[in-house]
């Protein structure tokens, strides 16, 4: 259990014996800034507090005046509490100590507006931020009578060193205002601790930041209920008690007390609650019980009602969903059909959300019976949802065949196993057919067979020059048989390492003829083609990867080259380090016709360099590359691996080294194009993992279509870019690690008993420019419902090859630390607020396992980060960077692209212009740049209404362009705001009424480019271009044609940007009945704006209703 110090931050300087509802562990205080590269905000292994942490006595722009700054304990550089309080009138009460959410039986969890501004009223040390990078810690607290908010101490009087609640315009969270912007300790500030109160009639801000995520989360959540019902409030808390959650508790208590008795047995209660919360254990069930016993020195163990509820709120309340919920309800107890509307379409990017749509989530998920009548989803219908299938991370269109498989076979990536035969490790370990049937239940679509002759004339497998044990040939085709095509339906490669006498050659032609019949692929290839025929194609067909002999050859048998994998790593073991393709000198031997005529589109050839290749190699001609050859290959020569792998299949095996069966990084081959990069399933960890997080996606079926820039016949790609992708538009990532939930402890950590501290690494995984981690705090001695709540950003560069891996670890666990982990790939990423499922080491899911996070990602729908906060637009003004065409000194061919150069600026400016006007509109809506415009017009809405509630500016939601019209003198705030959304109606226009046209011309030079194709090497030799200028030029050539077609791609994809941002605008202004020509008699209740990131204006309607019913 963490417990906090005497004087730290979070407890009350009075009010003793009154229950500290807020909670921060030392270690999880994310206000003490910190600098540490590899670890973002919110972490404390740095030793050098900066800033807001606590300030220096000399630290530039902190004041150390002992009326305006706070004083510090010198041994634990801690406020002083002397320092903090000055109101005599106030009596100073000995600090409670502070403990983590869910460290303790006893601790009360935050689920309710009351414990908010219980929290509120017992008061919290924040930072308040000013300009100049200027921070001061005060002591903040809601008076008793709830009319005003104060700070201690202050030079100002104490009348002034308050806010009235009923001034308060809103409450914004991060670091949303000018103030925080255009502070020197931007960067330091956690975006989750940070909040700011707007109030006034000229809009002023009180920015602070707290010392976790939770009291943050309290101070927003209190503010915005006060906000919303005014002097309501007291009424509306004692209204509201969880009434949907009691009822629902009492009845399937009921229903549990057969007998009538009013109360069950300690097992039937335990029972009850783990029946609809599974993960929670027995004996947290059953401590909690006797806990409430020993309390009220109760005798007798069975539990009434009113326990069984207690116990159920303690243990199955996440406060991290509770503070969610009341972002987006209107009441701030629950959501109406609007409510859930507005999360549905502003948050998971949901399209063509109904009222009906939300009557439908509730009915499936809100246990009470009167929610479901009433159309309201509680806190533990809400929870439901978000934990179900429709809310997890991996998008729900990627689990069935979703992309094109019509291109040719080598534009895949093919998941592939490594000596499939193998369960084990690679020179004594044991042979077994139930590693066939385990990667092909996994979807793998390329396995291995090493075939040497057996006794009794039956072919054995296994590898040759090892210790490894033998399995029968036949034995091993059956099962192929039954497998092949149980996961997938697509084509099976069997790649066949046949080292057999004649005689037994003919014995596996038998088998596999007999077993396998019609399914072998059995068509030679055709001559007028130039690619491999497409995974469509060849559905249900098994094709057989191995030597052929050349078509001229008539007799029964003929000569071919060995290839010997087991020869190889033989000879690495003698202590032979060559890095050569074939270590092992050639051998040859005799192979069958009957068996080389099985062998039609996977044809096995020596490689020996890409200039012969791309010269000689035919389309269904097959290379295998050893581990080092081909790292070697994508060293020296990324830009001809990618080229080689367009037209052919590359197969790519471990190295000879790897005799614990150990796996190599798939994304080093990944990245060059190499379609078939074979692992050793029996090796879980993350290699493992990336493979199988990779191929999960496109339904499992083995088969993912490579990159664009990848398949395209003339573009320009490096395997080991270390920036932007010419053509490609980079995306952020936006990631915030929430909570986790019911994490075991990790395997063989019997000694440590059921204790974890677990923190969480987001890993991104892909081309070298994009690989990047970072990590959370530590959440001390909590693996049931530990609250991270910390943000990433990562910049995705090439997002069809990335994948996002969160891995959960024990940081006080010595030796193995690992929890769980998840791997996904970008594209299969939901944006939103979703769960992740757990898997262990092994890959099996971890029951009731999860982590809850939000995703955003720019342009998507549900939100989206255009570019780094930290640079700001007013204090990083830069130079326009155009995207230029490089020379070949090939003048008929260079003044063809000169022509691009003034479409390629205009589409610049007219992606650019749209984006920058963007920016300052969302920073005037106190919105994040990662925000979508749905989401900035609902939070814009409360400004928009004047005291009468009538509103003072409506959208034209008939026009192509929705314009926003004054319905009358604007403030000065409201000014700027109309303004701003008029710029960037202005820059939308433009790109989408010019679009097409510099579409067109961007695409026509390009297709005249493309003209001089063919005859390029012919028109360098005329300008006397040789060598590598010759080179040079083609690589010039393939530049400008990759810029040409991403640039309009950008462009195309800029307008559909625009025409989608009118499209949230117009849906939002009807949304919040701020559209002209609305209904006068629906103004009241629809314009009501119920907002996740804005105030809630001073209106009670449905609890008034509810109210009038029940009395």
């Amino acid at each position: 259990m963490a417990e906090l110090g005497e004087e730290h931050v979070g407890a009350s300087p009075s009010g003793a014996g009154r229950k500290v509802f807020v909670s921060v562990p030392k270690d999880e205080a994310c206000g003490d800034l910190r600098l540490e590269n590899a670890v973002s905000n919110g972490d404390c292994g740095a030793q050098e507090p900066l800033g807001l942490g606590s300030p220096k006595p000399d630290s530039p722009g902190v004041e150390t005046d002992s009326s305006s700054a706070v004083g510090l304990d010198p041994k634990s550089e801690l406020p002083r509490r002397s320092s903090i309080i000055k109101d005599g009138s106030r009596q100073r009460r000995e600090r409670k100590k502070t403990v983590s959410f869910s460290s303790m039986p006893a601790e009360k969890k935050i689920s309710s507006a009351s414990d908010c501004i219980n929290a509120m009223v017992e008061g919290s040390e924040l930072k308040k931020v000013r300009s100049n990078s200027r921070v001061y810690h005060r002591y903040f607290l809601l008076e008793a009578d709830m009319q005003s908010l104060r700070w201690e101490p202050s030079k100002k009087e104490s009348e002034k060193a308050k806010i009235d609640v009923k001034s308060i315009k809103e409450v914004r969270t991060g670091k949303n205002t000018d103030i925080f912007r255009a502070n020197g300790v931007y960067d330091q500030i956690s975006e989750d601790c940070a909040f700011s109160i707007i109030y006034g009639e000229n809009y002023e801000s009180l920015d602070l930041v707290a010392n976790s995520a939770d009291v943050a989360n309290i101070w927003v959540t209190g503010l915005r209920y006060m906000i919303s019902y005014g002097k309501h409030t007291l009424d509306m808390i004692e209204s509201n008690q969880d009434n949907l959650r009691s009822s629902w508790l009492s009845d399937i208590f009921s229903a549990a007390d057969v007998n009538g008795n009013k109360q069950i047995s300690l097992t039937a209660a335990t029972e009850l609650i783990k029946s609809v919360n599974p993960g929670v254990k027995n004996v947290k069930v059953e401590l909690k019980f006797k806990e409430f016993h020993k309390a009220k020195e109760k005798i007798g163990g069975d539990v009434t009602k009113e326990e069984f509820i207690e116990v159920f709120h303690d243990l199955c309340t996440r406060p991290e969903i509770y503070f969610l919920l009341v972002q987006f309800s209107s009441n701030k107890e629950f959501l109406d059909t609007k409510d859930l509307m507005r999360f549905l379409e502003a948050e998971q990017g949901m399209v063509e959300v109904s009222e009906d749509t939300s009557l439908e989530v509730i009915r499936k998920y809100e246990p009470s019976k009167e929610g479901q009548i009433r159309g309201w989803l509680s806190l533990d219908g809400f929870t439901s949802y978000l934990m179900s299938p429709e809310c997890h991370i991996f998008d729900p269109e990627q689990k069935k065949v979703c992309q094109d498989m019509t291109q040719p076979l080598s534009h895949y990536y093919i998941n592939s196993s490594h000596n499939t035969y193998l369960i084990e490790d690679q020179f004594r370990g044991p042979s077994d057919i139930t590693g066939y049937i385990r990667a092909l239940k996994m979807g793998c679509r390329c396995v291995e067979l090493d075939v040497w002759d057996g006794p009794d004339n039956e072919p054995v497998i296994y590898t040759g020059h090892t210790m490894t044990s033998q399995i029968v040939f036949r034995s091993v085709i059956d099962v192929i048989n039954r497998y092949a095509f149980v996961a997938s339906e697509f084509p099976l490669i069997l790649c066949l390492e046949n080292h057999c006498s004649i005689k037994q050659q003919k014995v596996m032609f038998q088998h596999l003829k007999k077993i396998l019949g019609d399914k072998i692929h059995t068509d030679s290839p055709k001559m007028d083609q130039n690619y491999l025929p497409s995974p469509a194609d060849l559905k249900g067909k098994i094709l057989m990867k191995g030597k052929k002999l050349a078509p001229n050859c008539t007799s029964a048998e003929g000569d071919v080259t060995d290839e010997d994998e087991g020869a190889e790593m033989s000879q690495r073991m003698n202590g032979d380090e060559g890095e050569q393709q074939n270590v092992a000198p050639a051998k040859r031997f005799q192979l069958s016709k009957d068996l080389s005529d099985l062998v039609t589109l996977c044809k096995s050839v020596l490689f020996k360099d890409f200039q012969a290749a791309f010269q000689n190699q035919k389309y269904w001609e097959f290379c295998s590359f050893s581990e080092t050859f081909a790292s070697r290959c994508a060293t020296d020569h990324p830009g001809d691996f990618v080229n080689y792998n367009k037209k052919f299949l590359a197969r790519v095996y471990p190295s000879p080294m790897r005799i614990d069966s150990s796996n190599m990084n798939p994304q080093d081959f990944w990245k060059c194009g190499c379609q078939i990069v074979a692992m050793n399933y029996q090796t879980p960890g993350l290699m493992m993992d990336l493979n199988i997080g990779w191929f999960r996606q496109n339904g499992n079926c083995g088969y993912v279509l490579r990159p664009a820039i990848m398949r395209e016949e003339v573009s320009y790609f490096s395997a080991n870019t270390k920036d932007s992708v010419p053509g490609v538009s980079p995306q952020l990532l936006h990631i915030k690690i929430i909570s986790g939930l019911n994490f075991p402890k990790p395997k063989g950590s019997g000694a440590k008993g059921d204790v974890v501290d677990p923190y969480v690494y987001v890993e991104i995984h892909g081309i070298p420019a994009d690989c990047a981690e970072q990590r959370t705090k530590t959440v001390n001695q909590n693996g049931d419902n530990p609250i991270f709540d910390e943000s990433f950003e990562f910049q995705i560069n090439l997002p069809e090859l990335a994948m996002v891996r969160f891995v959960v670890l024990d940081d006080d666990f010595i030796g193995d630390e690992f929890i769980g982990q998840y791997t996904i790939p970008f594209e299969c990423l939901q944006t939103g607020f979703r769960h992740v499922p757990l898997q262990s080491l092994t890959g099996e899911l971890l029951p009731h396992a999860w982590l809850f996070v939000h995703v955003a990602i720019t342009n998507r729908r549900g939100g989206g980060k255009p570019h780094k906060r930290g640079l700001s637009v007013r204090k990083a003004k830069r130079c326009r960077e155009y995207v230029t065409m490089r020379l070949l000194v090939i003048k008929a061919v260079d003044e063809v692209f000169k022509t691009a150069m003034q479409p390629l600026r205009e589409a610049t400016d007219l992606r650019e212009n749209m984006q920058t006007a963007i920016v300052p509109f969302k920073e005037l809506c106190g919105l994040p740049a990662m925000a979508n415009l749905m989401q900035c017009i609902l939070a814009l809405s409360t400004r928009l209404l004047g005291i009468d509630d009538n509103p003072l500016l409506l959208f034209n939601v008939n026009d192509q362009y929705p314009t926003m019209e004054p319905q009358g003198l604007l403030p000065e705030m409201l000014k700027k705001v109309f303004s701003s959304y008029d710029v960037m109606i202005q820059t939308s226009r433009a790109l989408i009424e010019n679009a097409d046209g510099v579409y067109e011309r961007i695409l026509q030079t390009q297709k005249t480019a493309m003209e001089f194709h063919e005859n390029l090497p012919t028109l360098a030799a005329k300008e006397g271009l040789k060598g590598r200028k010759l080179v040079r030029a083609v690589e010039s050539f393939t530049w400008n044609i990759t810029i040409l077609k991403g640039q309009a791609d950008l462009l195309k994809h800029a307008k559909n940007e625009a025409q989608e941002n009118l499209k949230q605008i117009q849906i939002a202004a009807i949304t919040s009945n701020l559209y002209k020509g609305r209904g006068a008699g629906v103004a009241g209740e629809r314009s009501k704006p119920r907002r996740s990131l804005e105030a809630i204006p001073e209106k009670v309607t449905v609890e008034d209703d509810l109210l009038s019913e029940e009395n």
